[in-house]
């Protein structure tokens, strides 16, 4: 079932990044692969002017394969109160806690766009656990790309601090390309996220409204 739900979900740019079982049902977390960006910017929702496109895009298809599969879905976006995905990515094995603090996948690295969950009313097979990709990675070179040290102490953002930084000329580049510590990490690199989707998200994250290009 796993293999279907993988298949139903990869022509609009989507992978499984990873599942568990608890009480006799199966939770699937469902993100943007590296094609997602082109499969998104042919949705009405890119060029409707409207708030939250990705957020729209991502409950109209999910919640629709989800009912296909006699399932529901859930998204982070839902609430208050919200959804604790950050506890299911760790719990399904494949992705961990990086340098940064910040969640770090097996094959998106730091990319990570987590759009939704599908829960299934069924246990299936077990996922075996991954090996953390930090674990090899000598230099670790997220701990040291921001340009303003916004980590703190306990090795999580600062988000003022990272806003204000992104609000000034020597932030454009952060801005256009995206933030340099996702950007420098290894496995990220290798997941090629367009800077277009990148400043989609940066955008997002000041409060700049998008639009359609």
């Amino acid at each position: 079932m796993i293999d279907q739900l993988s298949a139903r979900v990869r022509p609009h740019g989507l992978f499984v990044m990873g599942f568990f079982c608890e009480n006799d049902e199966t939770l699937v977390l469902i993100g943007a692969d590296k094609g997602f960006w082109e499969h998104f910017k042919q949705s009405p929702e890119f060029s409707d002017t409207l708030v939250h496109p990705i957020d729209r895009w991502s409950k109209r298809l999910l919640t629709k394969i989800a009912t296909e599969q006699n399932g529901s879905a859930v998204f982070p976006s839902d609430g208050p109160p919200f959804a604790p995905f950050i506890a299911w990515a760790t719990q399904s094995g494949r992705f961990w806690q990086s340098p940064t603090g910040m969640l770090v996948h097996d094959t998106a690295g730091l990319m990570i766009s987590i759009r939704g969950a599908i829960k299934l009313p069924f246990a299936t097979r077990t996922q075996p656990t991954r090996p953390n990709p930090c674990d090899s990675c000598e230099k670790r070179p997220c701990a040291v790309a921001c340009p303003i040290s916004a980590l703190s102490a306990e090795h999580f953002y600062d988000v003022p601090k990272c806003k204000t930084y992104l609000g000034t000329p020597q932030g454009s580049d952060c801005m256009s390309d995206g933030c340099l510590v996702r950007q420098i990490c290894p496995i990220s690199q290798s997941f090629n996220r367009p800077e277009e989707q990148s400043a989609f998200h940066m955008n997002a994250f000041m409060g700049i409204k998008n639009s359609a290009k």
